[in-house]
């Protein structure tokens, strides 16, 4: 998959993130997208480690596992920051 589409997977992710995991974060929207596209490529990364796919394009999958990793590390971009 090609950086733009890492990019827009990840400003994708970043956004789902933001939405689903409300609240006052330190650098709000940006650091969010700038969390989401970290998220897709760990999302995607841990994925392939454990079997259930990799981030292989935008789709509802890739969608998915790139919001996952992105919620995560907004958890713990959160937790550390407060």
């Amino acid at each position: 998959m090609g950086i733009i589409s890492w990019i827009i997977l990840g400003l994708i992710a970043g956004a789902l993130a933001k939405w689903l995991m409300p609240g006052n974060d330190g650098g709000g929207w940006i650091a969010t997208c700038g969390l989401g596209i970290a998220g897709s490529l760990a999302g995607g990364w841990i994925g392939s480690l454990i079997g259930l796919g990799a981030a292989s394009g935008i789709n509802l999958g890739s969608i998915i596992i790139a919001t996952a990793g992105a919620l995560i590390l907004l958890f713990i971009y959160n937790r550390f920051i407060r």
